[in-house]
């Protein structure tokens, strides 16, 4: 079941995904971290965010839309009040960070450099940059070039970039990062949403837009692993509605180095566990003694677009 991620060893290819997992402690009564791939902690930045005000969750068709706001108590805390508990078990943390400006994830990234307990970071590029405008980092090839090229400058730490889908072209922004030095590439986050009060006639969040996740994006999250996976040379995991072991297939069999399970915690607290079980029991089934022999086993039969 052991996979590498740009250097980074999993005893299995299922990690959880950020901001919804918390810091682990949160899940710990229900699932023993142990047996994770890996635990990526809700994001962090330089300084504290309160987020965006209430109401910042809606449940939609199999899915939900959040404006949480990125909602941290910022990376001074995270190291003081959050790390230490992750660190007496035996999982690989990778803490997710972002910033508004490039300076801001270069600096996040010498803080976290050589931080015991901390074995990678994730790059949230789905973030607004100040300096320009407001356009996400990730909605543009050359800045994500620029902001993965100086987290990876700040930090010896293997680095995966997070890819957001609400772009023109995904995999020129995958092979931005790419050239930018990136270990591995971790897509998707979510899709941009929103939902109506009929009776108020109100947007239901108060940020009237969210991030839609769940099952029902799980189509265009496999969609655009693939598409990045033909793209690049790195590591790719697929993130987007996960919820049992043969969604994780899907992604595995496509291309997936590893997965990351998110929105199904909220629903089942073990469902990576029980994922982990799912993926193993095919294995056994299918008489495969290595995973990576399953990962990029996909047969398009020469129907490509």
């Amino acid at each position: 079941m052991a996979v590498d991620i740009g250097g980074l060893k999993l005893r299995n290819p299922v990690m959880t995904a950020s901001g919804t997992f918390g810091y682990g402690k949160e899940y710990a009564p229900y699932v023993d971290l142990n047996l994770l791939g890996a635990v990526v902690v809700k994001g962090v930045s330089l300084q504290p965010r309160k987020g965006n005000p209430p109401r910042r969750i809606m449940e939609t068709p199999s899915g939900m839309l959040n404006a949480i706001g990125l909602e941290n108590p910022g990376v001074d805390v995270f190291l003081r009040d959050k790390l230490p508990y992750l660190s007496q078990f035996d999982v690989p943390v990778i803490v997710n960070i972002f910033g508004e400006t490039i300076d801001e994830y270069r600096r996040i990234a010498e803080v976290l450099n050589n931080r015991p307990g901390i074995h990678g970071l994730e790059v949230n590029i789905s973030c607004p940059n100040v300096k320009e405008g407001g356009m996400a980092f990730g909605s543009d090839p050359d800045m994500a070039f620029k902001v993965t090229r100086e987290v990876k400058s700040a930090t010896g730490l293997p680095v995966i970039v997070k890819l957001t889908p609400n772009v023109g072209d995904i995999q020129a922004v995958a092979e931005g990062v790419e050239k930018g030095g990136a270990d591995a590439i971790s897509l998707i986050n979510t899709l941009l949403g929103m939902s109506v009060d009929i009776e108020k006639k109100i947007p239901h969040l108060k940020n009237i837009v969210g991030g839609l996740s769940g099952p029902a994006i799980k189509p265009v999250a496999l969609r655009m692993v693939w598409e990045v996976v033909g793209r690049v040379s790195i590591p790719v995991i697929g993130i987007g509605g996960i919820t049992n072991a043969a969604d994780a297939l899907e992604f595995l069999i496509t291309g997936a180095k590893a997965v990351q399970v998110g929105t199904a915690n909220f629903i089942n607290p073990k469902a990576t566990v029980e994922i982990i079980e799912g993926i193993e029991r095919y294995l056994r089934k299918n008489k495969m003694n290595d995973i990576n022999d399953l990962i990029g086993t996909l047969n398009t039969g020469g129907n490509v677009c």
